[in-house]
């Protein structure tokens, strides 16, 4: 942010702070960690403390996500209360919820704890209305789109790597078939990146929901996915199967979605995260490439580590798996941030070292 940015955000938050605020001394914005996008942000020296929001209106769907944060509210979902916004400049006043990530408090002891509430706070966000002015669909081309994301980031601009008519093609089927998949589930709200850094503990032991502006109706088993396969933490395997079925039998039991044999459902939950970690292979190269966030490319093992235990598994994606050990590994074993080793293995384990 610019000196005259910074004027002016400052300006804002003066006229808008809330009077139960109290500005200790000169306003003094704090800079804290931001996310994968280009919002940057600021605990105030208030009390209680605040955030405050530069969220660039060229780059970042503000209207969106101010709706989807009432729509939350609703549900009695817990999200960063909205004290003010100016859409024109992208400025935002926010709840400071502290800087207890889920994350960090993920071990063998808390584990089930801790997912159990992640689990109930999903089942509220699935129960949300299906309200197509608040929410858009994840229809097939947005599905498709973010499936190009992966040859066009990680393979060509990551790896240097030319994709020939005959690739194209088996990744075209694969992504028809993943949409396909995506699209025979019941569908619900979504948060689209529901995992343990976007989740915060806060109060009572209560959580907080926080990234959620990208919402959209999609499949149910999406936002499943990205919690027990989290690019960030990995779980026993046995531990990611079990509670999928248990939490499928929620979802049973609250109407969301109908009686469906666990074989249906896992292979729904699988392939979804296989369309979903192809995906992230993608972002994270874009992040390190074109926005210079370069951490994100030591996430990448455990994320790759999940594709190739898909693709081992389902017959679908079988013509990927062959290509993807012939054309695509001999390129990451050259990769510094790449670790052959780093497969899904029985043994909870955690990847702090990329916390933001």
């Amino acid at each position: 942010m610019n000196k005259k940015q910074q004027t002016q955000l400052t300006e804002w938050i003066l006229t808008y702070l809330p009077k139960e605020n109290n500005l200790s001394g000169t306003l003094v914005l704090d800079p804290l960690a931001g996310d994968a996008g280009f919002r940057r942000y600021y605990r105030l020296n208030t009390i209680p403390s605040l955030i405050a929001v530069d969220s660039p209106p060229s780059k970042e769907d503000n209207l969106s996500y101010v709706k989807i944060s009432l729509a939350l509210s609703v549900r009695g979902i817990r999200r960063p209360h909205l004290y003010a916004v100016n859409f024109k400049r992208g400025f935002f006043l926010l709840e400071d919820l502290g800087e207890q990530l889920l994350q960090p408090l993920l071990s063998t002891d808390s584990v089930g704890e801790l997912y159990s509430l992640a689990e109930h706070t999903l089942l509220a966000i699935q129960k949300t209305a299906l309200d197509p002015d608040v929410f858009p669909v994840y229809d097939q081309a947005t599905l498709a789109k973010e499936f190009d994301v992966f040859a066009t980031w990680f393979v060509k601009e990551l790896l240097g790597i030319s994709i020939d008519k005959q690739a194209k093609s088996m990744l075209n089927k694969l992504c028809a078939d993943l949409v396909s998949s995506a699209h025979s589930q019941a569908q619900v709200i979504v948060h689209r990146d529901y995992h343990s850094r976007n989740l915060m503990v806060i109060e009572n032991k209560k959580l907080a929901v926080i990234d959620f502006q990208d919402a959209v109706i999609g499949p149910v088993t999406y936002d499943l996915v990205s919690l027990l396969k989290d690019c960030y933490v990995r779980l026993p395997t046995e531990l990611v199967t079990s509670r999928a079925l248990i939490y499928k039998e929620r979802l049973e039991e609250s109407g969301i979605i109908g009686t469906v044999d666990d074989q249906t459902f896992l292979r729904w939950f699988d392939l979804m995260g296989l369309h979903r970690h192809i995906k992230v292979m993608g972002v994270f190269a874009r992040l390190a490439l074109r926005d210079g966030k370069t951490d994100y490319l030591q996430d990448l093992p455990l994320v790759i580590a999940y594709v190739v235990d898909v693709f081992k598994r389902y017959p679908e994606a079988a013509a990927f798996g062959q290509w993807f050990e012939a054309q695509i590994m001999p390129y990451l074993i050259l990769q510094n941030w790449y670790n052959e080793n780093d497969e899904i293995g029985s043994s909870f384990s955690i990847n702090q070292d990329n916390c933001q």
